[in-house]
């Protein structure tokens, strides 16, 4: 697999050349509140992410910025909102790389394109994702791991929030190329999947360190490995998972999206006041602070890691065979 760069190559800001004539010009926007879906429930990191974002809008655009949860159907209820709204730049999408990179391969309907169905305004922040299993294992490295679970073929199991999830799919990818055979145990949710291995019903589990971190931290979990492509920079002590498994990276990132067909002058002017929020000093703090690493990349740059990583996972989902109907 091909090693992404979180800043990609320049590519498509949007579908279409002409706008449709809903679309809002960007001198005059806007002129009434704008509404920020977040197609999960309320208290995740997205939404935590959200609602900062959203306050410092307020006092840039001059207008009320309402957060509003939308949440069903692995994020496409909210998602398929935004999809179907005028693209005039008043409702927004805080998404995520699932949403719109995987979920078109994992469901065999779907009420939008992750892709083509949105204007890619900015991508918004990484979450550090993690490899984690409990003490009990014999391992102290990926290597020591990988080793272990050859000896062991189909006795180790890993956790996942779900068939499908990003937890799913990164422990797949490294299963199949580490050459390992272990048993996926899918549970409704994050929270009990970590709870379960801090247990030791499981012994695996790739997740967010919003959700790793403590346990790790409190000895119930031994940390292994990150799977962005470079080591994150809060905690930078610990090696990536393709320093042992070379291409072996998931950088599971959050995006803001509008529908497509968006004025490209408001996408931008869009892109320029979500940029300049993430990199206020509080923002980023907050952020670090749950294992969430803000990003800055233009509409562009954007567009094109979405479009990559699209290709990516479905080849990947397909090729497993996994599907969440």
């Amino acid at each position: 697999m091909t090693q992404l760069s979180r800043r990609a190559a320049l590519g498509l800001l949007c579908g279409g050349a002409a706008l449709p004539a809903a679309a809002q010009p960007a001198a005059t926007w806007p002129e009434r509140p704008v509404t920020l879906i977040v197609p999960w429930a309320p208290g995740g990191s997205t939404d935590i992410l959200a609602r900062i974002v959203a306050e410092h809008l307020r006092h840039a655009l001059g207008q009320p910025v309402l957060v509003e949860n939308r949440s069903g159907a692995s994020g496409n209820i909210g998602s398929a909102a935004v999809a179907r709204a005028a693209p005039d730049g008043y409702t927004l999408l805080f998404g995520s790389m699932s949403t719109h990179a995987m979920n078109d391969a994992l469901f065999s309907t779907m009420p939008f394109n992750g892709v083509e169905s949105f204007s890619p305004i900015a991508l918004l922040a990484y979450v550090t994702n993690t490899m984690v299993i409990h003490p009990s294992v014999p391992a102290r490295n990926v290597a020591e791991f990988i080793a272990h679970a050859k000896a062991n073929p189909g006795k180790l199991s890993y956790a996942s929030a779900g068939v499908g999830s990003t937890n799913h799919l990164c422990a797949a990818m490294f299963a199949q190329m580490a050459g390992i055979e272990m048993v996926h145990v899918p549970y409704r949710g994050g929270a009990p999947a970590v709870v379960d291995t801090v247990a030791g019903q499981t012994q695996l589990l790739f997740s967010a360190g919003t959700q790793t971190f403590a346990p790790a931290r409190d000895g119930k979990l031994r940390l292994l490995a990150v799977t962005e492509a470079q080591r994150s920079p809060l905690v930078p002590e610990v090696p990536t998972l393709a320093e042992t498994v070379p291409g072996a990276v998931m950088a599971v990132w959050y995006g803001a999206f509008g529908p497509a067909g968006m004025d490209p002058a408001l996408v931008a002017r869009l892109n320029r006041e979500i940029n300049r929020v993430l990199m206020l000093p509080e923002v980023k703090g907050r952020m670090a602070e749950i294992g969430v690493e803000v990003a800055n990349a233009t509409p562009a740059e954007f567009g094109a890691t979405l479009r990559a990583d699209a290709v990516r996972w479905s080849a990947l989902i397909r090729q497993l065979g996994i599907t969440a109907d």
